[in-house]
């Protein structure tokens, strides 16, 4: 755990206490603050009370009391409307902040000399895969590397900082917009599209938001990494660089011929300072297949490269990484057919990384389709030799399928064995692609329950698990 200090003796609102709600009550408590906690569920306040915290009714407390509010990233700030612990907080004067605030003025409130560094990956897509390999391979380095965040364990729950660790962490753009003090050693945007609008008020909003990464960069900005791949990657890095920051720039499309940064051509990975040099093959790394792994490797080399891994130790640590559950991971094969679990996919510019990897799969998706649905893969459709499909978007999904062969299979232990009888029917080797392209809350609670559905159903037709193969 890292103690929260600076509110000692001091009443702070915790509203929200899910895993970061309760990780952000127990790191506070250990700085010396009081937290006062509330849920609208029951059960969460009498875990909370179970632990000894205080629950109160914040809809009748005295917020005049309160140091602040911290906000679980799961009620608005802003859009559609503010949460009303939210308007409570602003009509008291009260300031509101959340878990990775909290986390950066725990390590500011260290002597300098003894401040680990950190490492803060936001994009749309890719920033899970990109915070997972970072620490892999700084891990491979022989650094002290915790990773957490919006990714695996709640920030404040990760070891006490000590002098020379790493922190990796993935930040959403939901706990972005409760930062003021955030200022990571390197700051990494992955990639922007069209996501969470409904949080954010319209796109302007979410890059915003998203761009909040870059707010407090060491050096005027220096260490930033940023994928220009896409109209708003590229703005921001033009005007980081305007305001004379260093910013390495990532991309997979276009080589950056006057630029520093890396960019990917096929599986080969350039750096260029200003002038091209090799620096790895990812051919041979089977857990990072395709051109968004290329773009999430180029990340990882940048960011080590810039924490001074020699570029040979950092490339092993690359092309060794095993890959990360629920993205692009193969679970298992059966006879011919391999069976992919891509369920972080929920939306369709994710889809579009893992249906563009294979020249043929059998497709399962569905589930709560975002704004736009899978209309922006229509490109990819050829691709699929059928398409099996789950959840509330079946129906729009199939009619937007139109001819390309599908069929609404409902649940996902149907569309598993539908999917498998007739990849195994070709005779050829299959891909069977669990890539939903919609969120997940229509039947799971998030997209690992999904994914570990999606496993459990392949194992349950007799697969060999992928550890196994």
């Amino acid at each position: 755990m890292i103690p929260v200090p600076g509110f000692e003796g001091r009443r702070i609102a915790v509203f929200g206490l899910g895993r970061s709600g309760l990780t952000a009550a127990r790191a506070l408590k250990a700085g010396g603050a009081l937290p006062v906690l509330w849920d609208d569920s029951v059960s969460s306040r009498m875990q909370a009370e179970a632990e000894g915290f205080a629950v109160e009714d914040l809809t009748v407390a005295d917020w005049s009391g309160f140091a602040a509010l911290v906000l679980s990233p799961g009620a608005p700030l802003t859009h559609p409307k503010p949460h009303w612990t939210v308007e409570k907080a602003k009509a008291a004067g009260v300031e509101v902040i959340g878990d990775i605030e909290l986390f950066a003025r725990a390590i500011a409130a260290l002597p300098e000399g003894e401040r680990p560094r950190v490492v803060a990956i936001t994009g749309t897509n890719g920033k899970s895969t990109t915070t997972a390999l970072i620490g892999w391979v700084l891990k491979q380095a022989g650094l002290t590397v915790h990773v957490g965040g919006n990714i695996g364990i709640g920030v404040l729950a990760l070891p006490a900082p000590k002098k020379g660790a790493v922190y990796v962490i993935e930040v959403s753009s939901y706990q972005l917009d409760l930062t003021t003090r955030f200022a990571p050693d390197v700051a990494i945007l992955t990639n922007i599209s069209p996501d969470h609008l409904d949080r954010h008020g319209d796109m302007a909003g979410y890059v915003k938001a998203k761009a909040r990464i870059f707010q407090n960069l060491p050096g005027g900005g220096a260490g930033a990494i940023i994928g220009i791949d896409e109209a708003e990657g590229a703005e921001l890095a033009a005007g980081l660089k305007a305001r004379g920051a260093t910013v390495d720039r990532v991309s997979v499309r276009t080589p950056l011929d006057d630029a520093h940064g890396l960019y990917a051509i096929g599986t080969k990975l350039y750096y260029n300072a200003p002038e091209r040099v090799a620096l790895a093959d990812l051919a041979s790394a089977r857990s990072l297949p395709g051109q968004h792994n290329a773009q999430n490797a180029a990340f990882a080399l940048s960011t080590a490269i810039d924490l001074g891994v020699p570029t040979e130790v950092a490339v092993q640590g690359l092309l060794s990484f095993p890959g990360l559950a629920h993205r692009m991971e193969e679970v298992g094969r059966l006879g011919k057919v391999r069976f992919v679990n891509d369920s972080k996919a929920t939306n369709a510019d994710a889809a579009r990384q893992a249906l563009a990897s294979y020249e043929r799969s059998f497709w399962i998706a569905g589930g709560r389709a975002k704004a736009g649905g899978i209309d922006d893969l229509e490109d990819l459709f050829p691709r699929v030799v059928e398409a099996f499909l789950i959840g509330e978007a079946a129906g729009p999904f199939a009619a937007r399928l139109g001819e390309t062969p599908h069929r609404i299979s409902g649940d996902m232990a149907t569309a598993v064995q539908q999917a498998y009888e007739a990849a195994a029917a070709t005779g050829r080797e299959e891909v069977v692609l669990l890539s939903p392209a919609a969120a997940s809350f229509d039947q799971y609670p998030d997209f690992e329950a999904r994914g570990e559905a999606f496993r459990a159903a392949v194992l349950a037709l007799g697969a060999s698990p992928a550890s196994a193969s």
